[in-house]
This record gives structure tokens, sequence and C-alpha cells, in this order.
């Protein structure tokens, strides 16, 4: 396996969680923003996480069909390098997101079945990104991060006109398996580095990072002083 597909992690609440992502090697640390996630944290906490990653872990703030009010105070006091819509943001929403803000978008998109990859070509026209993770199960509370996967065989060796990203059920056991078979070149992974819903655990981060970049592993960032 090639060691240049990049890692996400997402859903990080305190500094050691960033430290521990940094350390690992991941390319971007996640922030989330809705509050009935576990996950989830006020703008004063991601603004102190924020400014605990060093350079070159990409700061990304997960929002879920939010209105410019909220996005306005969260790009105000947080420095970010990506926002990423896991909503049901329209297209046009995306569009006006990336025009207001300035800020490179990833629009999440949830994939159960051959009839939802249509939408990946739709948001492929206005996203920076693409993130393709498994549709939530009907009345699930979570957009996200509810460890599952969706069929694999569906995006396998798909090009799209945008970089895309693959989430939705990852862990260290089957990360390698899911990079081959999609061949896709940049992971998130949320509650497959947890040891309890929202509690990150640094040796699952550093195990996940490791399955994914094996033994060359792509360049560390340097370590937190």
């Amino acid at each position: 396996m090639t060691s240049d597909v990049r890692v996400k992690i997402c859903g990080l609440k305190t500094p050691a969680d960033v430290q521990a992502v940094a350390e690992a090697g991941a390319a971007y640390c996640g922030f989330v923003f809705f509050e009935k996630s576990p996950r989830n944290v006020d703008i004063g906490t991601a603004r102190e996480l924020a400014f605990c990653a060093p350079v070159g872990l990409a700061k990304v703030a997960l929002v879920v069909d939010a209105d410019d009010a909220m996005l306005d105070k969260i790009t105000g006091e947080v420095p970010l390098d990506m926002l990423q819509l896991h909503g049901s943001e329209s297209p046009d929403r995306v569009a006006q997101v990336k025009q207001r803000y300035g800020l490179p978008v990833m629009k999440a998109i949830g994939v159960a079945e051959a009839a939802d990859l249509p939408l990946i070509d739709l948001y492929a026209q206005v996203a920076d990104q693409l993130l393709i993770d498994a549709k939530p199960p009907k009345g699930a509370v979570l957009p996200g991060g509810n460890g599952l996967r969706f069929d694999w065989q569906l995006v396998q060796r798909k090009y799209w006109t945008r970089p895309w990203m693959l989430a939705g059920g990852l862990h260290a056991g089957n990360v390698a398996e899911a990079i081959a078979r999609t061949g896709t070149r940049q992971v998130d992974v949320s509650s497959g580095v947890e040891s309890a819903p929202g509690v990150k655990d640094a040796d699952k981060i550093r195990a996940f990072v490791a399955a994914v970049h094996g033994a060359g592993g792509q360049r560390a960032v340097p370590k937190l002083t």
C-alpha cells in the first residue's frame, strides 16, 4: 500500500486529542459544531484547539445546516482551513458559503445505494472536496459519526472532478482494505478511534494512521511543544 493517503480525524475535543492527531501524522483535524453530537464543542473550545494545532495540520469545522449567523461566529473566532457541510445543504448553499467565507468547502454526501451516487457529481460542481460517508439510517440523530459503513464497491475506483474522502465505519482493522478496494486517497475517521462516544483514544489514533500509512508513513507533523 502506498503511503500518501491523507488522514482526517474528526470530533476532537481536547488539546491532548490535537496533539495525538498531530504526532500520528494526520493531515486534517476536525471540530464538530452540532449540539446533538457527543463530539460537539463550543466556539471557545474550538478556538483553543485550533491554536494548539501545529502548522501543516489543516483545521476543519464540521457544521450541519448552519445559518450565516452561526458560520459568522465560528469563522470570526476560530482560525480554520476548511468548512465541512454535513447536513442537507443544497448546491446553491454550498456555493454561497464558499463565496461568503472564502474558505474551501467540503460537502458530505451520504451513500447507501447506487441511486445516491449522482449527488456526488452534482456537488462536485460547487464543492472543493467531497466526503463520501455512509448514509445515516432513518431516524438517526447524527448525520455522521455513527460507525456505519456502506458497500465500498459503490465507489470502487471512481474518479470525480474533485478530491474525495472516504468515511463511514472505518477503523485500524479495515482501513487498509477500504483503501485497496476503493482507491481513495483520503480517509476520515471519528468513532473508529474512540474508547467511548466522543472520547478519543491516542493509541487507536496512532494505530489507525499507521494502518493507513504503512511502515513508510506520511511525513509527520512536528510535535507540539
